[in-house]
C-alpha cells in the first residue's frame, strides 16, 4: 500500500515538472518572437533618432516628406520647401529616405 503512494506521489511530482518545463518553453518562445524583436526595434529607432543631421531627408510618422533644416535636444526644423518650415517632436521622425 505505502509503495504505490510513493508511486503516485513520484508520478504527480514528474507531471508538475513536464508543466514547469511547458511554461518555460512559452515564455522563451513569447520572449525570442515578441519581446526580444521589439526592443531591437525601439534600439534602432533611437539610433536613428540620434543620427539625424541637418541636410537629411526624413519622413514623420504624419507622412510628411521634408528636409531637416535644425536639430535641438528634442525638437527638430524641417524645411518643407523655400521658407516653409515646421518644428517637430524629435519622436515624429519615422525613417530616413537615401539620397
Amino acid at each position: 500500500m505505502t509503495f504505490s503512494i510513493l508511486l503516485q506521489a513520484a508520478g504527480g511530482s514528474q507531471a508538475m515538472i513536464y508543466q514547469v518545463v511547458m511554461w518555460v518553453g512559452i515564455i522563451g518562445v513569447f520572449y525570442f518572437f515578441m519581446i526580444r524583436p521589439q526592443q531591437k526595434k525601439q534600439k534602432d529607432l533611437k539610433n536613428l533618432l540620434n543620427a539625424i543631421k541637418k541636410g537629411d531627408q526624413v519622413v514623420t510618422i504624419g507622412g510628411i516628406h521634408a528636409r531637416v533644416y535644425n536639430v535641438e535636444e528634442t525638437l527638430i526644423t524641417l524645411e518643407l520647401d523655400k521658407g516653409v518650415k515646421l518644428t517637430v517632436d524629435k519622436a515624429a521622425i519615422a525613417r530616413t529616405i537615401a539620397e
